[in-house]
């Protein structure tokens, strides 16, 4: 089968014992694990659209937009990589509307181990969107906060003691060893707990809630071989990617040819024949 549109993030779904994958071509979903072990073939067509004004661009810009919207729109802006840099108390948000609707509502953060422990923030409805994008096996929310910024200035706190990203090369050659999420958990909450403390001082007890009987999410992801040496297929450099499919995790295809994140090419113009 053939098929032509423009990539977003592949959909995944927890239901079942292993989770199940969607290439989205515009409207159209491709389930895809029951492709594994056969080829597939990914070529760009050349062309980019914004996926806010659906302008042409030459590139793409955090993941997906065009230079004037990447400029100009908050979900774009610095602070959403880093939310503690939140400045719409300072009345310089972009679209403060957009920012009360997105920043403005319970965050969770978490630990996850995909390529080892993590601690990272997503929205409580993301869940466990989120750490399905991450490839995690595992995955405990450790504290509910009132807002985004809350959420980073948390995160900030944690990652002086474990690390706040996945290692992407490390997740695609194995799967991550079973650790015990809970027990770091209340290591954490031990050694940051002056800081936790004066957070919760501040901005309130209510804010700031930390979880101590969050419920433990394990994950399992379609694949049949892991590569030996992790290879990266650039789309931007050579516009075919084409393999046979050995795997899926994150927003990883594994091919016997290498390997490519489809959620980078967010936008672009693609066939994809499988």
């Amino acid at each position: 089968m053939k098929y032509q549109g423009h990539l977003s993030k592949m959909h995944i779904s927890a239901d079942g014992e292993v989770a199940q994958y969607s290439i989205k071509l515009d409207e159209q979903l491709i389930p895809i694990n029951e492709m594994l072990g056969q080829p597939i073939t990914i070529e760009y067509l050349g062309d980019i659209h914004c996926q806010a004004c659906g302008r042409v661009s030459k590139k793409s810009f955090a993941q997906g937009y065009c230079y004037p919207c990447f400029s100009r729109l908050a979900q774009c802006d610095t602070c959403i990589m880093s939310p503690e840099k939140c400045h719409y108390d300072k009345g310089t948000c972009r679209e403060p509307k957009w920012g009360e609707e997105f920043c403005m509502q319970d965050h969770i953060v978490y630990l996850a181990n995909s390529s080892g422990i993590k601690v990272g923030i997503t929205r409580h409805s993301q869940i466990p969107t989120r750490w399905l994008d991450q490839g995690a096996m595992q995955a405990l929310p450790i504290a509910r906060v009132e807002t985004r910024q809350l959420s980073g200035l948390l995160e900030v706190i944690f990652k002086q003691h474990v690390a706040d990203k996945t290692n992407w090369r490390t997740l695609l050659k194995q799967d991550a060893e079973d650790l015990n999420l809970s027990q770091k958990r209340d290591e954490l909450f031990e050694m940051c707990h002056e800081e936790i403390e004066e957070l919760q001082s501040h901005y309130g007890l209510q804010a700031v809630q930390l979880l101590y009987d969050g419920e433990q999410h394990n994950f399992a992801y379609p694949v049949e071989q892991y590569p030996t040496k992790v290879a990266s297929l650039n789309l931007d450099k050579n516009p075919i990617a084409q393999g046979k499919l050995m795997g899926i995790k994150g927003q990883y295809l594994i091919l016997d040819t290498g390997v490519i994140n489809l959620r980078k090419y967010t936008s672009y113009l693609v066939s994809i024949e499988c």
